[in-house]
């Protein structure tokens, strides 16, 4: 490793909205006021490369072998494929992979870490769907009504729908086809509100709370809900850093809400957008990052 640390910041190609080309000048932004040098890198650019060269040829790849990357993506293969070339990623595959599937987080952190009561969907083909529902019954009977469906894949608030009735989940069920869901309690008093804490190298360095501004139960800021700093209790902090720790992240984003037995962990987030987060509470995650990041590859 040079004097000064060199990485890749790879971020999706397909993703050019204002909000992603914020969070990739702020990391730049961050290394360059870190001392790193950084390149950013398009998943589209790196994935043929690899693909297209001799195993193991590193050489297919442009430019210098960084010292790290920071992998604000979810191509889970590219990132599996540049582990496999020795590269140390920032979050690593494995751990992008289990926060992407929200039935993978749940079974990752069962019985280590405090959720709603959840049921993951049988497997099914996108081109068949649930054509039989008598598992969405028992899930019900155990759950109750109202219950929560969500994808488990999604983000922003998207695909998470709130079910009423057998009627309602058929409803939902029929409308994602076959991509795979969990059914999971709703916690009817945290409705219409819940917490974010950014989790970076096992340390909590920002919360806010967020609360919705239309009646609607879920409260992302991304659907209209409203924001403020929130100081998280000793429970809050516990739940977040455990899960970011059995996830195996660096960093990340832990999604909680209120019940009447304390807190609970609802999603975690491997690359969590913190435009919010900083207009929020003033904490620059990206600096927080940076230098995790340098502290770990000992820059």
């Amino acid at each position: 490793m040079g004097e000064r640390a060199f990485g890749w910041l790879v971020v999706n190609r397909f993703l050019g909205t204002d909000k992603f080309r914020d969070i990739a000048a702020r990391l730049v932004s961050a290394a360059e006021a870190h001392g790193a040098r950084i390149a950013l890198k398009y998943n589209d650019e790196l994935l043929p490369a690899l693909c297209g060269g001799a195993c193991g040829a590193f050489d297919m790849l442009p430019g210098e072998k960084p010292d790290f990357v920071l992998f604000y993506d979810k191509d889970i293969r590219l990132a599996a494929e540049l582990e496999q070339r020795g590269m140390r990623l920032f979050n690593s595959s494995r751990a992008i992979e289990l926060c992407d599937d929200k039935a993978l987080t749940h079974a990752a952190l069962k019985g280590a870490v405090p959720m709603p009561l959840t049921y993951s969907a049988p497997f099914t083909y996108e081109n068949v769907g649930y054509t039989e529902l008598s598992f969405a019954e028992r899930f019900a009977e155990a759950l109750g009504f109202p219950l929560v469906i969500k994808e488990v894949c999604g983000s922003f608030g998207q695909q998470v729908y709130l079910a009423h009735s057998m009627e309602e989940v058929g409803r939902i069920l029929r409308s994602v086809g076959g991509r795979r869901v969990i059914f999971q309690r709703f916690i009817k008093e945290s409705a219409g509100r819940d917490l974010r804490l950014n989790v970076v190298g096992g340390k909590v360095i920002a919360a806010m709370e967020r609360t919705s501004g239309s009646g609607d139960f879920r409260a992302n800021i991304t659907i209209g809900g409203s924001m403020r700093k929130h100081t998280p209790t000793p429970a809050e902090e516990a739940i977040a850093i455990r899960a970011a720790e059995l996830l195996g992240l660096d960093f990340c984003g832990a999604d909680l809400i209120g019940s009447e037995n304390g807190p609970l962990l609802i999603e975690v987030n491997s690359n969590a957008h913190f435009k919010s987060i900083y207009d929020c509470t003033g904490v620059n995650a990206a600096d927080e990052i940076i230098a995790h990041i340098l502290r770990s590859i000992g820059a």
